[in-house]
Formats: structure tokens, sequence, C-alpha cells
């Protein structure tokens, strides 16, 4: 009986331990299962973000595209209201006319985008040139005829008012800052392809000075006004003109536009070597 009860027993406890041995089998299992259930969930929510990152994007360029959209209409002037009722189609039709030339001045496409017609200073190529030579204009005791170099294959005559302010020596292999996307014109007979820039105040006009590092050819850049010069300036848009008011130099002696520094990418800044609070002619 004891014996019986022995193998019983051990019986019992073998039963026990396969039951103990499937249970962690079956457990294991269930482990490894809501594993692979966790990876699939982790991976349908990182998905589900980077979506939703990718859709708040696109709404963001979306409104960006729409206020710039909003801000160029704005800008387009509104048709004259008609002063009588019009007496013929010809007429109608003239008018609808003027109204689309009017408002397809207000815009013009570039690279898919909408660019305003107010110019800025980025419409200005504007670049450092090295002064080779200076002569008195043949015509003109109040002119000089200089030969600069602005990094072109061969060097640029230019006019300036400068005969009256400084002696020739102190022009002679200075460097400067030249507008060179003007339409060339004669001065007293003699052809100009560029713009000196200077700074003037009620007392002299001097010549601006680029950083020291600056060579010949490089370009004068402006910060928040990234876009590229035109081909050349057409003067019926007086584009010159009508960014005089907001070229300054400063209290420093910076050049400026709209309060924004006339630089040189990686070499500095372009100042008057003597005038501050003064304009730039």
């Amino acid at each position: 009986m004891e014996f019986l009860t022995q193998q019983v027993h051990l019986l019992k406890e073998k039963a026990r331990l396969h039951s103990t041995v499937r249970e962690e089998k079956k457990l294991l299992v269930e482990n490894s299962k809501l594993k692979k259930d966790i990876d699939e969930l982790k991976r349908k929510l990182q998905e589900t973000q980077r979506k939703k990152a990718v859709k708040l994007h696109q709404e963001k360029v979306l409104t960006a595209s729409v206020a710039a959209m909003k801000a160029v209409v704005s800008e387009i002037p509104a048709p004259p209201e008609p002063t009588s009722k019009p007496q013929r189609n010809n007429t109608q039709s003239e008018g609808r006319r003027r109204r689309n030339r009017r408002a397809s001045k207000g815009t013009e496409a570039v690279g898919g985008l909408e660019r305003e017609q107010r110019p800025d200073v980025s419409w200005l190529d504007l670049r450092i040139g090295r002064v080779l030579g200076v002569r008195k204009h043949p015509d003109s005791e109040s002119l000089y005829v200089q030969e600069v170099d602005v990094g072109d294959s061969a060097p640029r005559t230019v006019v300036s008012e400068l005969a009256n302010h400084m002696p020739s020596e102190q022009l002679q292999d200075i460097l400067a800052i030249f507008l060179c996307n003007v339409r060339p014109v004669k001065v007293r007979g003699v052809q100009s392809q560029a713009r000196v820039l200077c700074a003037v105040n009620q007392h002299r006009m001097e010549p601006l000075a680029p950083p020291t590092t600056a060579q010949p050819g490089d370009r004068v850049n402006f910060q928040i006004y990234p876009g590229e010069a035109e081909r050349e300036l057409n003067p019926k848009q007086r584009v010159w003109e009508r960014l005089l008011p907001d070229l300054r130099i400063d209290e420093r002696g910076v050049a400026t536009y709209r309060g924004v520094g006339f630089e040189v990418r990686g070499k500095g800044l372009c100042r008057a070597p003597t005038i501050s609070n003064g304009g730039i002619k």
C-alpha cells in the first residue's frame, strides 16, 4: 500500500509538472503574440503620426500661399467707377481691355509664384569694381571718365560727377560699388556703361567703400531681399529713382536700404569713408 501510495504521489507530481510546462509554453506563445501585436500597433502609430505631420505641413504651406496671393491681389488697383453708362459694345470691350492691362501689370509669374511689380533693391545688379584709370571728360569740367573692372571680360566705361569733389589721383586703383544693369547711355558724347554709387551730404560726395577683402566682380547682397537682379533695368519703370529715397548712410556710416546693410557675403559691410547720416546717389 505504501508503495502504491508513493506511485500515486509521483504520478500526481509528474502530472503537475507537465501541466506547469504546458502553461509555460502557452504563456511564451501568448507573450510572443502580444509582442508582435505591440510592434504592429507601434508601427501603425508612427505611420499615423507621420501622415499627420505631412498633412499639417501641407496645410501650413497652403495657408502661406493663400495669404501671399491675397497680399498680391490687394496690391492690384481697383478699376475706376464709370462716369457714364456705356453707349456701345465696343466701348465696353475697350474698358475691359484697359482693366485687364492694369491687372496684368500688377503681377508677373516667377517660378510658378507671383512676384510683385513694386521694385526693391534685389532688382539691382550691384558689384564691386576697381578703377583702372581716370581722366577728365573732354566736354565737361565737372565729369570724370573712368575705366572700371567689375568682373566682366573687358573693363566698362563709367562717367561720374566726382570731378568737383575729389582729385583724380584719389580715385585711381580704388575699389567702389557700381550699378551694372543700367542701360548704357551717352553723357556729353561718352557712353557710360554703369553707375558709381556715392555717399552724399550737404558738403561733399564720395564713392562708397566695399570691405577691404572684396574683389572686382563680387556681388553686394541684402539679407532679407534675396531676389535675382534684373538683366537690365527698364528706364521707363524708373527703378533706380524709385529706390533712391530708401537708400541711406546710417549713423555708423554703413550703406543701407530700408535699414538693411549693403553686404559682400562673407567679407563685410559697405560704408561711406567719412560721411554718416547721409544719402546715396
